[in-house]
């Protein structure tokens, strides 16, 4: 095992445990991702299939946009310096605000109408059917492009944050948990030979005492016969040979 495949800790048991909670915050956070990657997964599906649907329907609005717009230019001519004449400040305005989805901020504009219709009488003299057909198709478009630029902007959004939580699971899945793996069998391995160290250590002492203990027993059984022998020197051990006449 290489030094890039665990991580430098000194093998003990407080390393161990440390360890061991390190590998669950690590599995509760990949975990955690993993659900937040499919939730964001889901959401960017549904955008993608809210852009195409919106973009076909754009297509069909712009179109009938157009075709009022030369009807309109055909019943009425030119009436562009009308619409400018009258138009002071936009009517209709777009807002923004923040949808939250598992954790990412996601922009979502808005669009809405501020004040009245400054050029409605526009078109009263001829063509004002036209015109209000025109009118309505256009704003039809604007909504439309305002709901498609939030959708596009929260794709791209999505798309960004989806590639950052894939990384950091990957990271996660392939790096970090098994480096704590391999750290923890690292550990329980030295920890094993230390205690078989230890235990042979205890045992050669064991043994050693055992042989101290077993020499002093025989010393002391060495000294305990010789003394035991005594002197033949010595008149008070023999006994009186009594011999019959």
């Amino acid at each position: 095992m290489s030094g890039k495949d665990k991580i430098p800790v000194f093998p003990s048991r407080m390393a161990l445990t440390i360890m061991k909670s390190r590998l669950k915050g690590a599995e509760k956070g990949h975990s955690l991702l993993k659900k937040k990657a499919d939730a964001l997964t889901l959401k960017f599906r549904q955008i993608l299939k809210k852009i195409i649907e919106t973009k076909l329907l754009m297509g069909d609005v712009m179109k009938n946009a157009s075709l009022s717009l030369a009807e309109t230019k055909f019943a009425m001519g030119d009436f562009s310096h009308n619409v400018l004449q009258n138009v002071t400040k936009a009517q209709t305005k777009v807002r923004s605000r923040k949808e939250n989805v598992a954790g990412v901020n996601l922009p979502v504009f808005e669009h809405f109408t501020d004040g009245a219709d400054t050029y409605e009488l526009t078109g009263l003299s001829r063509g004002g059917q036209q015109l209000d057909k025109v009118k309505k198709n256009f704003a039809k478009a604007v909504e439309l492009l305002v709901e498609l630029a939030s959708l596009q902007t929260s794709f791209v959004t999505l798309d960004e944050v989806i590639k950052i939580t894939n990384r950091r699971v990957n990271a996660i899945e392939y790096v970090i948990i098994p480096r704590i793996a391999n750290t923890i069998s690292h550990i329980i391995s030295e920890l094993d030979e230390m205690e078989r160290e230890e235990f042979y250590r205890l045992k050669k002492i064991q043994e050693k005492k055992k042989q101290a203990r077993d020499r002093k027993e025989e010393a002391k059984r060495i000294s305990g016969i010789t003394n035991d022998v005594g002197n033949l020197l010595e008149d008070d051990l023999d006994e009186d040979l009594l011999f019959d006449s």
